[in-house]
């Protein structure tokens, strides 16, 4: 037989895809000598030693689960329900989760991503909307997910950030949703901590748009990445969540996350909730689970066990809850901590602007105001690293940075004047 021709690869034609967003500052840190850089771009917790924090309640859960005899079992394919019970309760409060229980679905995801993923498919094959609006500042995979996952459905944008004041655009958000969106279009909101601005509508805004979204028959998702994290207080941080569920025909999903609230960022921990009209017969919400099943089945099959355990033990235990309590409050007060010092630096140095928007917004992210011009000097001179939005992840200040960052902000904003 004579030799077989050497023909080139079928995968030739493939494109690289350069790194994006965060994961592109977060190579550019990392490759950076400077004893003087700071990370400022990455969106999870870190210590005031800028290191990983385990958090004390996850520790102890993870010492009462005595690991060596732990099993690696499959899960039941809608997850665990010792897990998924006690995190729809997290979400809808004591008072309110028996009421609407027989009307939510409900089961495990891969972290928040799995769960904004699984109801962008099921939304495409069942619902059907013409539109999903999103936020046009928002977490820079949630229009991936909805291209990559319900390429039916058109993705748009209302406005949220006003560049201006470094504040809600409120006004312009509902006149476009009151003009521009149809009956029955899918609205994505971020129930908290909004990511990337840091920017959440207040309560009598939320109403607002409740009344909107139920006039407009929308269905609404709530991203809900920060619950407890935001505030300390897990009650405050489901505020609009609950309020939503408080209007009977509104009809809406949860993606829940545990990433950030118990650092498990890892272990890709979430859930997801549909909430049905109560106006639907119980077998409605059994009928929406198996359906998300078998969505998630073609997918992942079924989501990861360990840190569902982990969760279920911190959720389900008293002592370790009141444990996590005392956590949350200690990462979002070293947060709001930081945010202070950040403007106290600001103010004492002159900085020409209003910096009140660092201490108003809430959460791991401050929009700073900062032009991507700015952010380019930022890192070039000062080797200081933030997303070309000018948005920061607060958690990479620290008390022996903070000078540092407001001095390098103060330069950056005072060329920009000159």
């Amino acid at each position: 037989m004579g030799s077989i021709p050497a023909t080139r690869s079928r995968f030739e034609a493939v494109d690289h895809k350069p790194l994006g967003g965060p994961f592109k500052i977060e190579a550019a840190y990392r490759g950076d000598t400077s004893e003087d850089k700071v990370n400022l771009g990455i969106g999870a917790y870190r210590d005031d030693a800028g290191q990983p924090w385990l958090l004390p309640s996850v520790a102890e859960a993870k010492k009462r689960m005595d690991l060596p005899s732990c099993t690696h079992e499959y899960s039941p394919l809608h997850g665990l329900d010792a897990f998924i019970e006690p995190a729809r309760r997290l979400v809808f409060g004591a008072e309110l989760d028996p009421e609407i229980a027989p009307f939510v679905a409900s089961m495990q995801t891969v972290s928040g991503t799995g769960a904004n993923s699984i109801i962008a498919k099921f939304l495409a094959r069942w619902i059907q909307p013409q539109q999903i609006w999103l936020p046009a500042q928002t977490w820079d995979n949630h229009p991936h997910i909805w291209r990559q996952n319900a390429p039916a459905i058109q993705v748009r944008d209302y406005p949220y950030y006003d560049q201006k004041t470094c504040s809600l655009d409120f006004a312009g958000l509902m006149a476009t949703l009151e003009r521009d969106a149809k009956e029955g279009d899918a609205i994505l909101l971020h129930a908290c901590a909004h990511n990337p601005t840091g920017i959440d509508p207040t309560e009598n805004q939320w109403k607002d748009i409740a009344l909107l979204c139920e006039k407009k028959r929308m269905f609404v998702v709530f991203d809900s990445a920060y619950q407890g994290f935001a505030s300390g207080n897990l009650d405050k941080d489901a505020w609009s969540i609950r309020h939503f569920a408080t209007h009977p025909d509104l009809e809406f999903a949860v993606c829940q996350s545990f990433s950030k609230n118990l650092g498990l960022y890892g272990e890709r921990v979430g859930a997801l909730h549909i909430v049905t009209s109560r106006n639907a017969t119980p077998s409605v919400a059994l009928a929406i689970r198996s359906q998300l099943v078998e969505i998630h089945r073609g997918e992942v099959s079924i989501a990861p066990a360990f840190g569902a355990r982990v969760a279920t033990t911190v959720l389900t235990s008293e002592e370790i809850f009141s444990q996590w309590l005392e956590d949350l409050v200690l990462m979002s007060g070293r947060i709001k901590a930081m945010r202070q010092a950040l403007y106290d630096e600001l103010v004492a140095l002159g900085t020409p602007g209003s910096w009140k928007h660092v201490v108003e917004q809430t959460g791991m992210f401050s929009y700073t105001g900062l032009s991507t011009d700015q952010v380019t000097v930022m890192q070039e001179k000062f080797h200081i690293y933030m997303l070309p939005t000018g948005r920061i992840s607060i958690c990479g200040l620290r008390d022996a940075n903070v000078k540092y960052v407001a001095r390098a902000i103060d330069n950056v904003v005072r060329e920009g004047k000159a």
